[in-house]
């Protein structure tokens, strides 16, 4: 039980290597059982003890067998994890030399506690995995203002469980099982009826006690102080931390790595944080990536045996190197290793995004008034010439269904969109069949010109690879709030029919498009449940219960040239 500064005590399972002596520390942090990894006989915890480090596995503030209340996870474990760095660095069987790591929740803390200034003196080093640095970007919200509806309800009925057990309201555990379908998830989706319901508000009121904080999520939709005061981009100056960053493309978190790799690179608190940043990215959805990657944990796809590696490996490299002095030559392989979707292989870069990236625009065109049936719209690196917009309308009530992407909980990874870009309310533009290879990899920008008959909406995009045989593979996709598409924290409602240029974050990629492929660019309006709908009324997240349909015109003209940036990369 290690005590906190205000009293409060933590439980841990201590993990040392046989026989006497002073080890480096490794500690993991997470809210998930500490009991639950130890049957996992490839688990860190029993992975770094037999390499020569003591393993601090411990339960979060009110979880398990920790104390405390349970009202602000994430926040609390700013102060939490430096307690918990300095105590171990304290402890006999401790030289004082410590290092976090972990994946999702378990990298999330450390992400906070990065932002703590100053930081524990006895923290030398990271290795965060699957884990957001901004969580208003990819943690209760998405880049462009929508909530990440898919997994937030059902990730905090997941969580309150041990906080219901715990209050021993086994009436309130009965009720969680209603909302939820009877899957082998390690989370459960919500039945449809729960993921359609509104007003969203009522959730507050459902999870007051197993999970508290969730009317605060609903109170922060834009990017303010609250989320700020955890962003790790917001503290870069203040840290001067070696840190190895790992993530995959189709992560819900993947914006962490990149974006957390990228701004320590650049503004660092230090020479030493600034020169000593590695990243990995891998071809997974939210897994573990020293598990064999499958069809079943990427979706659709498997992506050959080179997308399966041992992450134990290069983190003991890596903590060998910082905490125990050892010339591995991690520190001599270039800083980022990618994996290249498509030629399915690993490649070394220098920097990140490349600097060799040839961003180009991939304009839209339609051949007639109307663009809502698959392969009926055109995208070409040739501008647009007077063309008329494309129409059609987004009905909240029947919102374009998610498959596969950066999600959690719901199906994640690879799916044919076919299904859903031949509805009505899908616009679908395609590039004549590729006469070369051309690879996608860096940050995927689309920059639309659109208007509605609503006072707010939303504008979606993704970014598809279309193969020989048909099947539209699923690359990235996005999506922007009208009202937030000036400021992420200063919402403002638009005029009904005038056209406002819209910047839809695709976040990144790294993909070849063969010989014989297309690519292609979808446009609509929804993509439920991952992210919440728009009810087109204006009004902030989670007050209505009464939806409006909005007309929607995307343009494609000389002044309103609609177009996704690309970043190739010369073969």
């Amino acid at each position: 039980m290690i005590p906190m500064r205000d009293g409060v005590r933590l439980a841990a399972h201590i993990i040392r290597p046989e026989g006497p002596g002073r080890y480096p520390v490794l500690i993991t942090r997470g809210p998930y059982g500490k009991d639950s990894y130890l049957d996992n006989p490839d688990h860190s915890i029993w992975f770094f003890p037999k390499h020569g480090y003591v393993v601090v596995s411990q339960d979060c503030r009110a979880r398990f067998e920790s104390e405390g209340d349970y009202y602000d996870p994430l926040f609390q474990e700013v102060n939490d994890g430096y307690d918990t760095v300095e105590w171990a660095a304290r402890q006999p069987w401790s030289n004082g030399r410590v290092g976090t790591t972990g994946q999702s929740y378990l990298g999330a803390t450390q992400y906070t506690l990065a932002t703590s200034n100053p930081l524990p003196p006895h923290l030398q080093v990271m290795a965060p995995f699957s884990a957001s640095a901004d969580f208003h970007e990819s943690w209760g919200y998405h880049t462009g203002g929508a909530m990440e509806w898919g997994w937030m309800v059902p990730y905090a009925i997941f969580k309150g469980r041990n906080t219901l057990e715990r209050l021993g309201r086994e009436d309130l555990l009965a009720q969680m099982d209603e909302y939820v379908l009877p899957t082998d998830n390690f989370a459960q989706p919500l039945k449809d009826e729960w993921f359609s319901h509104l007003p969203l508000k009522d959730w507050v009121e459902r999870l007051k006690e197993a999970a508290p904080y969730f009317g605060e999520y609903l109170e922060n939709e834009g990017d303010g102080p609250y989320w700020r005061q955890i962003n790790l981009l917001e503290h870069v100056e203040n840290i001067n931390l070696p840190m190895f960053h790992v993530s995959s493309w189709y992560d819900i978190f993947l914006e962490g790595a990149l974006n957390a790799y990228q701004a320590l690179r650049e503004r660092g608190g230090s020479e030493l944080a600034r020169q000593n940043q590695k990243l990995l990215i891998g071809p997974w959805a939210h897994i573990r990536p020293y598990t064999a990657p499958t069809s079943g944990e990427t979706g659709d796809i498997d992506f050959g045996p080179e997308a399966k590696i041992e992450l134990h490996r290069y983190l003991l490299r890596w903590f060998n190197y910082w905490l125990k002095d050892i010339d591995t030559g991690i520190m001599d392989d270039p800083p980022v290793r990618l994996f290249v979707m498509g030629e399915n292989k690993w490649r070394d870069e220098q920097e990140w995004p490349l600097a060799r990236t040839h961003y180009t625009r991939y304009y839209i065109h339609s051949d007639g008034p109307a663009n809502s049936r698959s392969g009926s719209g055109t995208l070409s690196t040739a501008p647009p010439g007077d063309e008329p917009a494309d129409a059609y309308q987004y009905d909240p009530k029947n919102p374009v269904p998610t498959l596969g992407g950066n999600t959690l909980i719901i199906p994640q990874g690879v799916a044919n969109q076919v299904s859903v870009e031949d509805r009505e309310d899908v616009l679908v533009y395609s590039t004549e069949l590729l006469t070369r290879d051309t690879e996608v990899t860096g940050p995927i920008m689309v920059h639309l010109f659109a208007a509605s008959s609503a006072v707010d909406t939303d504008f979606t995009a993704k970014l598809v690879d279309v193969r020989p045989d048909g099947y539209a593979h699923n690359i990235q996709d996005g999506i922007i709030r009208a009202r937030y598409r000036n400021s992420k924290s200063e919402p403002s409602l638009i005029a009904p029919g005038q056209v406002y240029e819209y910047v839809i974050d695709l976040w990144s990629t790294s993909h070849l498009f063969k010989v014989g492929h297309r690519i292609r660019l979808d446009i609509s309006s929804s993509n439920f449940p991952r992210f919440d709908r728009n009810p087109n009324t204006g009004t902030p997240i989670g007050q209505d219960d009464r939806m409006e349909v909005a007309n929607q015109s995307v343009h494609h003209r000389e002044g309103f040239a609609s177009y996704v940036v690309l970043p190739i990369i010369p073969r």
